[in-house]
């Protein structure tokens, strides 16, 4: 029984949601597909916003260097070197002790297939590999359709590439202070009035003309991640990055094959904010964890992103009633082993550190936290990601009716809560995995942990 709520209480919650359960075929006829957004089928209650749920000021707001300000490649700027080499050291005492002992999530066949996950994907470019035949070398016009058509068959290459959802924004003087000024790699961004795309020793060159970010998620296994923090948890993540690599190349070739650039990612998590692509291309809403939560799976994605000159209809942002769950809903925050996220009962204009960038209202993590912890369990974590409400897969009649009374009713949000933590959070120890790493390898999973049907079946 959670702690915050008595059983009297839950008891006559329990009363509500029987009876709000009772309007399940009114729910369902809410559940209608909506075609608002060209290509993307979605619950007729999950509204598209001319803003996003997320407050932003765009004068405040700044481009900023991934490579010297955030904690993934400064961090010894935040902590210093000493103690990055004693963090070090105790990352790798600990993973040796536990392969040594045996420890769930942590066993050779953990460490092992950890190895497997990293495996086998394409190499990563700004410019892609520029193989496919032109339109001009095989005698034709480029594609001409108009932005909405383009988008239409843009999503339908991708998801077949293997991508979740597909946004897209338009870049104009405001979105293009979210493409970062210094790419991970230490190149420098610069947005000029050229032809061509342009890559030198230090710096990417993206064209004027190149005005849309294509913005996808691609899904992690919730089964896989619920065992965070261990190896075996952590390596979904590993697997997700590898098969965004390929769905990058892929789609950098398509592009080409129509007569248009495909300006990609060249390393991880790089030439713009994710998470804030995310959000403007209507893929979710920014969460308490300060990341994007979306609808059709929850916290169980990762972001990326490619800019074109193919123009594309902009998809918009979405109102589903995430953001102001988040607000009610603490597990994340309450289930963080480093204490890392916020637990303020509104989102704030005050950053937690130069990690941060400025200029719009969030829940801001102390990254410098995270990171430590990190180095502790010898992973990247994803706690916070496992234990969210809505990182259970839409496939239970439950599942969309929480997602309902999220978009429509904020008043039951923390019942909504209560009940995820008796039906899939079991653990509060921290740094405990909510399920058995043993138990993983006798499941019967589908192809990567994921169930690639989910979001068509969860709206049809």
């Amino acid at each position: 029984m959670p702690e915050n709520l008595t059983r009297r209480e839950f008891i006559k919650d329990l009363g509500k949601l029987g009876a709000a359960a009772s309007l399940a075929p009114m729910v369902a006829l809410g559940e209608q597909s909506s075609d608002k957004s060209v290509g993307l089928k979605r619950p007729s209650f999950i509204k598209e916003v001319d803003k996003p749920t997320t407050e932003i000021d765009w004068d405040l707001m700044e481009r900023m260097s991934e490579r010297e300000r955030t904690c993934r490649r400064s961090f010894v700027k935040y902590v210093g070197q000493d103690r990055l080499d004693k963090l070090t050291e105790i990352r790798n005492q600990n993973t040796d002790k536990w392969l040594k002992e045996d420890k769930p999530g942590y066993t050779l066949k953990d460490v092992a297939i950890k190895s497997g996950s990293g495996s086998g994907y394409m190499s990563q470019s700004y410019l892609g590999p520029q193989s496919a035949k032109t339109p001009e070398k095989l005698g034709v016009a480029k594609y001409s359709g108009s932005p909405e058509e383009a988008l239409q068959i843009l999503q339908s290459a991708m998801r077949h590439f293997g991508a979740a959802t597909v946004g897209v924004v338009e870049l104009d003087a405001h979105t293009e202070k979210l493409i970062y000024s210094q790419d991970p790699d230490g190149k420098y961004m610069q947005i000029l009035d050229v032809d061509e795309p342009l890559e030198t020793d230090d710096t990417r060159v993206i064209p004027k003309k190149a005005r849309w970010v294509i913005t996808y998620t691609v899904q992690m296994s919730q089964e896989t991640l619920n065992l965070a923090p261990t190896i075996l948890g952590s390596q979904t993540t590993t697997l997700t990055y590898r098969r965004a690599r390929n769905i990058q190349n892929r789609t950098q070739e398509f592009l080409r094959g129509l007569g248009y650039m495909g300006l990609g990612e060249a390393s991880t998590n790089a030439t713009g904010i994710a998470p804030a692509f995310g959000v403007m291309a209507g893929l979710g809403e920014l969460s308490r964890y300060n990341r994007l939560l979306t609808p059709e799976y929850g916290s169980m994605v990762r972001v990326f992103k490619i800019i074109t000159d193919l123009p594309l209809a902009p998809t918009k942002p979405i109102d589903a009633g995430l953001l102001e769950f988040c607000k009610r809903c603490l597990k994340c925050a309450d289930h963080c082993p480093s204490k890392a996220l916020s637990f303020d009962t509104e989102p704030t204009w005050k950053t937690q550190g130069e990690w941060n960038n400025p200029g719009h209202k969030a829940f801001f993590e102390d990254s410098v936290k995270c990171r430590n912890y990190w180095y502790e369990v010898g992973t990247n974590c994803g706690i916070c990601f496992a234990v969210c409400p809505f990182a259970s897969q839409n496939l239970a009649s439950w599942s969309k009716f929480r997602n309902y009374m999220t978009a429509t009713v904020p008043g039951f949000d923390k019942t909504l809560v209560s009940i995820d933590d008796l039906l899939y959070t079991p653990y509060t120890e921290f740094g405990k995995p909510q399920k058995d790493p043993e138990e993983w390898w006798k499941l019967n999973l589908p192809d990567y942990g994921i169930d690639t049907y989910q979001s068509v079946r969860g709206n049809s």
